[in-house]
């Protein structure tokens, strides 16, 4: 018999302790036929802002020896045609979803929660706190504590028992902080991290490589640090902490595990091998989820 490895968080359940990221699964869609998606815990959309976005100009991605470096820019669809065309198609092929919402500022924030809690079929959403890719939002708000809770007691208000998921920044001082100001705000959970600030040059055209110079480092390389930052977290806080950042094999989500997280995304490891969620959910499901260790 398998072992039961089904999580709840907040109000939310989940069949396995296995999401794929925002960002690199896209809405999910993209990976149908590749990943057998009705298999995965959860999967959480690319960041959807109130308006639709075009994200940054220039080169987007850029690989370096052990990651990946992107200035993506939350390109998406806006909230309109996310709710009316891209969520529906999501429910109908089994997808269990996560909504990543964020906004470039309070006005167009507070519009975008207002928007989501009208819609019932939205009962999990991850706020992006922590993009190092925009000029306003983002990060600016994810390093500010105040700021921060600002963001998600609005959401705890607007959304009532939506469960809300707070994803944080690596790129502060101290990430612990912020977690419990994002618990004591309402947060049902953490996610830790995001990408970490970074950047490259290219030789050729004797340039920084992205228009906007810095970037967002994912990938193998940024694991250490993830690992870390869970760690610390599961600590102080109460509520679950979601790891992710450089997970590349089995063995990455079983060491987030036994730093404390409750469960792991994948993000950029997919596009190096898109069968790691499966064989992750293969081993827990064959083995148990791995205890945490003091």
């Amino acid at each position: 018999m398998p072992f039961d490895v089904s999580l709840k968080i907040g109000n939310a359940e989940f069949k396995n302790p296995v999401f794929l990221a925002s960002g690199p699964a896209g809405y999910g869609l993209e990976y149908e036929g590749i990943i057998d998606l009705s298999r995965i815990g959860a999967v959480v959309t690319k960041t959807i802002t109130l308006n639709p976005k075009e994200g940054n100009k220039g080169k987007r991605i850029w690989e370096t020896p052990c990651g990946l470096l992107n200035s993506i820019g939350l390109e998406n669809v806006g909230s309109d045609t996310f709710i009316s065309k891209k969520l529906p198609e999501i429910i109908s092929k089994g997808i269990r979803c996560i909504v990543s919402i964020a906004g470039e500022d309070w006005k167009e924030y507070r519009r975008l929660v207002e928007k989501i809690s009208g819609c019932k079929e939205i009962d999990v959403v991850e706020i992006n706190l922590s993009c190092p890719n925009v000029d306003r939002g983002g990060m600016v708000v994810g390093s500010d504590p105040d700021l921060l809770a600002h963001y998600i007691k609005v959401a705890r208000e607007a959304l009532g028992g939506v469960t809300l998921i707070a994803k944080l920044t690596p790129n502060v001082k101290d990430i612990s902080r912020l977690a419990v100001v994002a618990e004591e705000a309402g947060a049902d959970a953490i996610t830790a991290i995001n990408t970490v600030l970074g950047m490259d040059i290219d030789l050729e055209r004797r340039r920084p490589v992205f228009d906007r110079v810095i970037a967002g480092l994912s990938g193998p390389a940024i694991f250490p640090i993830a690992l870390e930052a869970v760690w610390r977290i599961a600590r102080s806080v109460d509520i679950p902490v979601i790891a992710s950042g450089g997970i590349s094999k089995v063995e990455d989500a079983l060491k987030f595990f036994m730093a404390g997280a409750k469960a792991v995304q994948i993000g950029t490891g997919v596009f190096y091998d898109p069968s790691l969620p499966e064989a992750i959910i293969d081993y827990i499901e064959e083995n148990g989820v791995p205890e945490r260790i003091e």
